[in-house]
């Protein structure tokens, strides 16, 4: 199974918080409803199927098969510029997310490439879900209800530090906010005459970052080593320390766990997303309105 930020096998069951804010239960509901493995699976068979398919409509034009590339894979195909090394990385994924034994650990380019690949699969699932919803409920993701990618991203990825250098919205927040101030560290170096590559690794122990996604920024081929996912034994408990409760120390809240913290500013985000869309349609049906009179 592939090693996501949080475990994909299991959705959080209550929230201490739930029953006094009715915003934060419809949020977990959400949640409880969407079926991540299948996600997961249906995301990467959909980009390893439409690749094969647009390998073939190239027909050897290269110039063809690289815009399909770039158009389908906009953050990972920049890097990972050819289609048999992603068709190869593809099933490396689906693989692993087909293994019930080991954990799966993702690296920068894999997880730039999962992120193209949900993307791409919740913006047709979604018109799917609007459209035709009988033929939504086959896919068993989510119970009829669009997904959120942003939001999923938020919560199961564990960074999004192959996005450096590129726009996140604000439902991408903490995200968001740590690129910012990577971002920022670098172009101090880069004004102080460093190279972005010098600059890369000045930065690189100050904000943790991995030399895999050091590498992907620098726009390097993926090395045969980085080709590997790391795995350990699902008996491994690698998100115990998500569910462990916090003692009411600072920053934490009294019996509060990590993941029921993380679950909260989700839910937080969300809210701020479902408001800023409501304000935005309220006055868009002002001005209709006044363009009436």
């Amino acid at each position: 199974m592939l090693a996501f930020a949080k475990d994909i096998t299991k959705n959080i069951s209550s929230h201490p918080e739930e029953d006094k804010n009715s915003e934060l239960k419809e949020y977990l509901d959400y949640h409880r409803a969407l079926n991540h493995e299948r996600l997961i699976y249906h995301s990467l068979d959909h980009a390893k199927t439409n690749l094969q398919n647009g390998i073939t409509e190239a027909a050897g034009d290269q110039e063809k098969l690289q815009n399909y590339l770039k158009h389908n894979f906009p953050v990972s195909g920049e890097i990972l510029k050819g289609a048999d090394t992603i068709i190869f990385m593809l099933r490396k994924l689906i693989n692993g997310q087909n293994s019930t034994n080991n954990w799966y650990k993702m690296n920068a380019y894999y997880l730039a490439l999962a992120y193209d690949s949900i993307k791409s699969f919740i913006d047709i699932y979604n018109k799917i879900t609007q459209k035709n919803p009988d033929t939504a409920a086959d896919f068993k993701i989510s119970e009829g209800m669009e997904v959120d990618f942003d939001d999923w991203v938020y919560l199961f990825f564990p960074d999004l530090d192959f996005h450096i250098g590129k726009e996140l919205d604000g439902s991408h927040y903490p995200f968001a906010k740590r690129n910012k101030a990577i971002e920022e560290n670098i172009s101090k170096e880069t004004t102080a005459e460093k190279s972005f590559e010098e600059a890369l690794e000045l930065v690189k122990e100050k904000n943790g970052i991995e030399d895999t996604s050091i590498n992907f920024l620098q726009k390097k081929e993926i090395s045969k080593k980085e080709l590997e996912l790391f795995y350990t034994s699902v008996e491994n408990p690698i998100y115990e320390y998500l569910t462990e409760r916090e003692d009411g120390s600072w920053g934490a809240v009294e019996g509060e766990s990590l993941l029921d913290q993380a679950y909260y500013l989700g839910s937080t985000l969300k809210v701020w997303v479902w408001r800023k869309k409501e304000e935005a349609e309220s006055t868009m049906d002002d001005i209709s309105k006044i363009l009436k009179k």
